[in-house]
């Protein structure tokens, strides 16, 4: 039995064998080479390098749209507090509003409300940027209770 399995053996050559030289040539080799790999990591570097900055860009002007729409509901807080306590509150906490969580991090808690001594009363709310969110084009941003909105270009 041995020797029929050596002779079959034999007889079934293998394709490395068989191939020419010229169709081992035609063959695809398989793998990457190390260029390919390089450029194919350059490629990504760059789009990195360029959406990486602008997807920062776009979270802050979100917070900072957040913001905007928080320091808007505190101002429409002070107005029903002036209705109903003839004055205004000089702490959010008095408003019974909290900074949101998704703004914990990025504006300064609390909310800074000055109320100076004057008549007729008067308010002025000043959200300000810090970690991160304090490189956007408006790090602070202040709404007073004429409804002035400043900067005046991130409103």
């Amino acid at each position: 039995m041995a020797a029929t399995e050596v002779r079959e053996h034999r007889q079934a050559p293998t394709v490395e064998r068989e191939a020419s030289p010229a169709r081992r040539r035609t063959l695809p080799e398989r793998g990457f080479s190390l260029i390919e790999l390089v450029i194919a990591l350059a490629i990504v570097a760059i789009l990195l390098a360029i959406a990486l900055p602008n997807y920062r860009e776009h979270v802050r002007k979100s917070a900072r749209a957040e913001a905007q729409s928080y320091l808007t509901s505190l101002a429409s807080r002070q107005q029903q507090h002036l209705v109903d306590k003839r004055r205004y509150a000089t702490t959010p906490a008095t408003l019974g509003l909290a900074l949101p969580a998704s703004l914990a991090g990025k504006f300064q808690d609390p909310v800074t409300i000055e109320v100076p001594e004057a008549v007729p009363p008067t308010f002025r709310l000043v959200a300000r940027a810090h970690g991160d969110q304090a490189k956007d084009k408006c790090p602070t941003l202040t709404l007073d209770n004429a409804g002035n909105r400043e900067p005046a270009g991130c409103w």
